[in-house]
This record gives structure tokens, sequence and C-alpha cells, in this order.
């Protein structure tokens, strides 16, 4: 899972939060300014500053970017994101933007610089039309939720194994100041919540739960065993003991003064006034302004202008052809019963129930050097970015995907990580963990981010950014190498990569059912269960997801779909001449492409005979 996705700065925090997925590089300064390449004129000297400019000053007023793209001169600070003059120094710098770009004559830029111009065009106008009063007054009183709120990444960054650096006396100080800040945007959230209040723009009740109960997780763990306490555990050497002395006394003070109480302020606030004014329906349509927001979200989640019914309809093709396949793979492994029963066998048997989190690690491991071994057959990119693979922080396992990503940087300085769930170990099904690894690691996300990142050609927004539909389209689409690179060769694996293509089908089905069709949560948890073998847990977890995050789920397999379509088109038209590696590389060395973008410059590699 990754969440790159739409720069949509209202969304709680939703630009520093993207970070998160979207990885981005340890500079610890900024970025040189641009230098003119082979065949360049004035034209394109003139785009790449722009996007230079565009750049920095983005990071500026984006500090938490800046960070977890190890670019540290903004560091003592953590952003302003719910403020009305952050939001409006967002629009006016996109406005600026687009202007400066309307001035540049496309037709004397470099092929190279044609697809920036229309990636950051692209991007650049749907964000515009994401921070529209009409659209700001429906996100940013919604300002928290379980899955993109400060309290779902923030302690975890500010922890000591975060993307927050801790070498320093520096980081550490900067550190103190962020948490600070922290508190106080907590504080910030509750004024915005009240004013979401007044205009019946709020959350479900079943999303306030959710967060009040993360929030208590937090609280629980008081001030010696806090998340927050985890950077003065141990300290780098070259601090001295009389330092590392004042940090610990302070890092107490403060995590007992400041966050506890800021937490414990939210925390009372959503369970005893703002939950009884939540509303009890899950689904936009049941929001005052929600079927504009909606509308929105599917363009600027999926890069098309797809309208809900048709998405939905989508969905339900997918879900009858992968059922399908499922059936074919019931009979090769020679289960007599139904379907529906197959899935309850494989939800149900110890065997495919994991024993311990140790056997769940050493498991993945032993995934990765297998798919390692036959990767190069497949890839001519392969990404200079150690992985990481580690367990997902106990703090937050409980409301958590069963895998996600989170990017490293390119002078391998901190790895990528794939991040397993371990959390209700018997709903971790062993047949889950192949098509899992493929998407979250190698050569999914982990790919796709780190190639991109470590293209130094490529203009930052390029290199950093990008939308959803690319990088979880991408991350669907490694899943379908699964025979190329020596896994799922067993029925009840390759369940599991079609019970993975089946969960993203039935999200197309699902989150539209929801935001544009009135269901409720129970009636889309039983959808799931009765289409895939899929545990309660992990549908509950699913749908609760959905519910948080409309229009976000929908991206996968919209940008799959189309990657696959592109594909094939290349294969009728190269026959022979098609190489894999090749086409992979064109996919990824551009960074996340919208989908009009990335079909066009496919076109034009065919075109060009695959060289």
């Amino acid at each position: 899972m990754s969440f790159e996705d739409t720069g949509l700065l209202p969304k709680a925090l939703a630009l520093a939060l993207m970070s998160l997925s979207t990885a981005t590089p340890a500079l610890a300064q900024a970025l040189p300014p641009p230098v003119a390449q082979p065949g360049d004129g004035p034209e394109d000297a003139r785009l790449k500053r722009l996007f230079y400019d565009s750049d920095e000053a983005s990071l500026k007023r984006n500090p938490i970017q800046a960070i977890f793209r190890g670019d540290l001169r903004y560091a003592d600070r953590l952003g302003d994101p719910l403020s009305d003059r952050a939001i409006a120094a967002e629009r006016s710098a996109a406005e600026a933007d687009l202007r400066g770009l309307n001035a540049i004559d496309r037709a004397k830029l470099t092929a190279v610089d044609k697809l920036a111009y229309d990636v950051f065009q692209n991007q650049t106008q749907v964000a515009l039309r994401g921070l529209s009063p009409e659209i700001v007054a429906l996100t940013v009183v919604r300002p928290l939720d379980h899955f993109y709120g400060f309290q779902t990444f923030y302690p975890e960054f500010a922890s000591g194994i975060g993307a927050a650096p801790f070498k320093t006396l520096a980081d550490y100080e900067n550190n103190l100041m962020r948490n600070a800040q922290y508190a106080a945007l907590l504080d910030a959230a509750i004024v915005r919540f009240r004013q979401g209040m007044k205009t019946g723009v709020v959350q479900p009740k079943l999303v306030v739960r959710n967060v009040i109960a993360q929030f208590d997780m937090l609280i629980k763990e008081g001030v010696e065993a806090s998340t927050f306490a985890g950077p003065i555990k141990t300290f780098p050497t070259g601090i001295a003991a009389a330092d590392q002395a004042r940090l610990r006394a302070a890092y107490a003070a403060q995590i007992r003064d400041v966050i506890l109480p800021a937490e414990r302020r939210m925390r009372d606030f959503l369970a005893n006034t703002y939950l009884a004014a939540a509303r009890d329906s899950v689904g936009l349509s049941g929001m005052p302004g929600g079927e504009r927001l909606y509308a929105y979200l599917i363009e600027s989640n999926t890069t098309l202008p797809l309208k809900a019914e048709e998405v939905h309809r989508l969905g339900l093709s997918e879900v009858s052809r992968i059922l399908g396949e499922m059936e074919a793979q019931k009979t090769k492994a020679g289960f007599k019963g139904s379907l529906p029963e197959f899935f309850t066998f494989m939800r149900t048997d110890k065997r495919f129930q994991p024993q311990s989190a140790t056997q769940v690690r050493d498991g993945y491991f032993a995934i990765g050097k297998r798919v390692d071994a036959r990767i190069r057959e497949q890839f001519s990119l392969i990404p200079k970015t150690p992985l990481e693979i580690r367990a997902v922080p106990p703090f937050k396992e409980k409301t958590d995907a069963g895998g996600s990503y989170q990017g490293g940087t390119p002078d391998g300085s901190r790895p990528g990580v794939f991040y397993y769930n371990s959390y209700d170990l018997p709903s971790r099904y062993l047949w889950t963990m192949e098509t899992l690894y493929l998407h979250e690691a190698v050569p999914g996300h982990h790919f796709q981010i780190s190639v991109a990142q470590e293209n130094a050609a490529l203009p930052a927004f390029m290199r950093f950014g990008g939308n959803t539909a690319y990088a979880e389209g991408w991350a669907l689409y490694a899943e379908t190498l699964w025979p190329e690179l020596g896994v799922e060769t067993d029925p009840y694996q390759r369940m599991g990569g079609l019970s993975d293509e089946m969960l993203r089908a039935m999200r197309l089905v699902v989150d539209t059912g929801i935001h544009a069709k009135g269901w409720g949560r129970d009636q889309s948890i039983d959808y799931m269960l009765a289409n895939s073998p899929m545990g309660r847990t992990d549908a509950t977890a699913e749908v609760e997801r959905y519910i948080a995050i409309p229009g976000q789920a929908l991206a996968y397999k919209i940008g799959q779909l189309t990657i696959l379509r592109a594909k094939a088109k290349a294969k009728a038209a190269l026959g022979t001449k098609f190489d894999p590696r090749a086409f992979h590389a064109q996919v990824l060395d551009s960074g996340a492409l919208p989908m009009p973008v990335l079909e066009a410059k496919i076109d034009r590699w065919i075109a060009a005979g695959g060289k």
C-alpha cells in the first residue's frame, strides 16, 4: 500500500502522509539547481527552473516532506497544514505554477521535457481542483481519520526508528520542537472538527471510534514506554553525557506535560463531544457535498475522469472473471466442495495459519531470496536502495494493513522497508505471503519508488511525487509476474495471488457501493467474504479503510489494467522484439505518471520499435 497520491493538503496532513509511501531521498540539503542536458534549449532551461523553484517553495511550505527526503533545512518545523493561510498558500502556488507552465512553448521542448511538462500540468491541475473552496470545505473540517491522521504516522516518525534522523544533537533538538507542534496540530484539528459540526460535514461514527481507540493506545503507553521516548533509549556516539541527561529529562517532561495532555484533549473531545455529532452513515453520499467530493476523489486517485457507476460495473466484471480462475485452482487443489466451502477451508484449516511471528518473518526472508534469484530475467533496472523487512509497530498493528512499504533513500542511508502485520496471527494466512511480497517489496513498491528516486535526471516532482493509480497499479501489476519470478507454484499460493487480485476488483465494487450506492459496513464485509477467501479481520479492516479514505482503493485495479493493456499492445505490435526488461524500464524510469501520460509514452516507445 502506498499513498503518494493527490497532494491535497486539506486532507489532514495528506501531503506528509503521502510521503510515507512516496519515499524520498536523503539529501540533507537542497537539491542543486538544474543542469542543462544535451539537446536542451532555452525553453527546456525555463521548464527545469520552474520545476526547481516550485519544488523548493513546496518544501519550505511543507517541511515534513523535506524531512522524508532527508533535506534537513526545515527540520525544526512540522508544518501548519490545517490553517487557512497554509491552504491559501498551496492554492496560490499551484496557480502560479500553471501560469509559469503556460508561458513555456511545449513544442520547443525535448521529448523528455515534454513528458515532464505533461505530468506537471496534469498533477497541478488536479491538485488545484482539490484546493478549491468547495472541496476544501468538505475535507479540512475532517482532519483526522484512522488511516490518514497525525496519530497514525507521527509517533513512529518521531520514535527513533522512523524517517526522522537521530544522528546529531541538532536532530534531537529539532524533534523536540516538532513534537510541540504535533501537540498544537491536535488542538488545531479540534477547532476544524468543531467547524464541521456546524456545517454537518462530519466523519462517520465508525471512523471516530477507531481514532479514539488509536489515541487510547498511545495514551496507555504512558511516559517511559511512550513511542515518543524511543530516541532517548539509546544515543549515537558524539552526544556528550551531559547532553544525554538533559535530553532524557526534556523528552520525559515533554511527553508528560505536552504530548499526552494534547492526546487526551483530542481523545476526550472525540469521545465526549464529536462522536454524538458524527454521522451514522458510512458513505460520502450520506454527507452534505459528498457526491461532489467523491467525483473529485475518483479522478484524483485514478487520474481518469471515470464515473462511479462505470467503475462499479467494471468491478463486477472483474470479480466474475477472477471467480472463474479460482474455480480452476480449487479443482487443481483436489477440493471437492463448492468455492465458498473452499474459501472457508482456506480461512480455517490450521495448516494455513502461522504459529508465530517469527515464522512469518522467516517466510518473507525466504520468499525474498527466491524472487531475487529470478528478478534480472524481467528487469534491467535494479534499485541500489536496500530493502529491509520489519513487523508493523504494535501501537498501530490492529488497524494497519496486512503489509505496507516505506521508501528508503537512494544513497542507502535509510533502506526501503516492507512492513508485515502479525496482529491476530490466525488471520495472517501463509497463502497470502508470496503475492504480498511481490506487491509491497520486489518488484512492487520497492522497485517503483526506488528506481524513480535514484534517477537524478528527473525533476524532483517526478522522482519523489506521483499518483495512486500508477504506484498501486504498478504494485498490483507486479503480482501478475508470479510465473516469471517462480512463485505461486502451488494452488494455495496461487489462490493467494487470486485472492489479492480479487481484493482489488472487489474494491471497485465496494468503494463505489459505499460512497455512491448507500452500501453499509456489514453489507460490504459480507460481499468481500462471499467472493474471496480473505478472513473477517482483513475484510473488516479493508471496508473500514474505504470508509475512512474514499476513492483511494479504486486506483489499484484501474492502474493495473492500464499497464496490462499497454503491455498487451506492445507485445502485439513488437512481436519477437518485445523485451519485458525494456518494457518495465519504460514504465518505471520516469516515475509515477498519470495514466494518460503513461499510455502515450508507451505508444511512442512502440512506434520507435521498442528501443
